[in-house]
């Protein structure tokens, strides 16, 4: 299958290339602006979410889109909300019309299991109700709500917190903890440290996006999966996995605590049962070896 990546040059994206190719897919990579070319695209396609005829030249002669280009950021998306809804849900409605255009019938959505919000520490499964917390989730709800209403194939796979590899993005929590340990420096904590996430390796990842792809469900039906390791981590045990990698010591410096959920935990059990999709890489452990090697090789 002749397959169109959205956000082909992030961090997800460019798993997703390889994980397509890897499964016989012929990946064609799309990007908003020049850049060098990625490993095991076909092709690269430069065209912006809001430039409807960029995108129309950029979904022709494909059979299926992935779409994982957007804003990603929680607190940017506070300060800044009316540019994410208008690239993660307007972006994504002139996509839909672009592929409308060309009859591209078949969609994998990236979407994010923030939709769910404060679950108050259950499993969070596909039969949640939503309740998007910020305008980052909710500008992806919107984009999801799009893409049920227009005629395609579409499964739509909620993610957890991806991690592993070359993390390019120095907010999250793992690669802030690693910079403190190569640093040798203290890390802040907000509160005792026990809050839980969920955390799904890139490759895992990417591998759901295949797994999709080949599940696709009838034209004009949407499915959602919950897309998570499956095993909750606290913050003192990401540190914890640092310490043992590194062989630093990490001190931490407890701030006041801030208002969160305690417990963010996936159950992937709908996807691991309809996609045949299995979380193999997503022990923090391997995730923390993985990303201390590839950040200080």
């Amino acid at each position: 299958m002749r397959v169109l990546v959205t956000g082909a040059a992030g961090y997800l994206g460019t798993a997703v290339v390889s994980a397509l190719t890897e499964a016989g897919h012929d990946a064609v990579a799309m990007v908003h602006a020049q850049r060098p070319n990625i490993a095991h695209a076909s092709e690269i396609r430069i065209a912006d979410l809001l430039d409807p005829v960029a995108l129309r030249r950029a979904v022709d002669g494909v059979d299926a889109v992935c779409h994982l280009a957007g804003l990603t950021r929680v607190r940017e998306s506070m300060t800044d909300p009316l540019r994410y809804f208008g690239v993660n849900t307007v972006g994504t409605i002139a996509l839909l019309d672009a592929m409308a255009t060309a009859e591209v019938p078949r969609l994998v959505f990236a979407s994010t299991g923030a939709i769910y919000g404060d679950v108050g520490g259950r499993p969070i499964t596909e039969d949640l109700p939503d309740n998007p917390p910020h305008p980052y989730a909710s500008s992806k709800l919107a984009a999801e709500k799009a893409i049920d209403a227009h005629d395609a194939a579409a499964v739509v796979l909620r993610l957890s917190n991806v991690a592993g590899g070359r993390d390019p993005d120095p907010t999250r929590l793992i690669p802030r903890v690693l910079s403190a340990a190569a640093r040798n420096e203290s890390f802040e904590v907000n509160g005792d440290g026990t809050t839980v996430r969920d955390y799904v390796h890139v490759a895992d990842a990417a591998n759901a996006f295949v797994a999709g792809l080949e599940y696709l469900p009838s034209q004009g039906v949407t499915e959602r999966y919950v897309i998570g390791g499956g095993r909750g981590t606290s913050v003192r045990q990401v540190v914890a996995a640092v310490e043992k990698v590194s062989g630093r010591r990490v001190a931490l410096i407890h701030r006041p605590a801030v208002p969160e959920p305690s417990s963010l935990v996936a159950d992937p059990a709908k996807a691991v049962g309809q996609l045949s999709w299995v979380p193999k890489y997503s022990d923090i452990e391997a995730i923390v070896d993985q990303m201390w090697h590839a950040c200080s090789g």
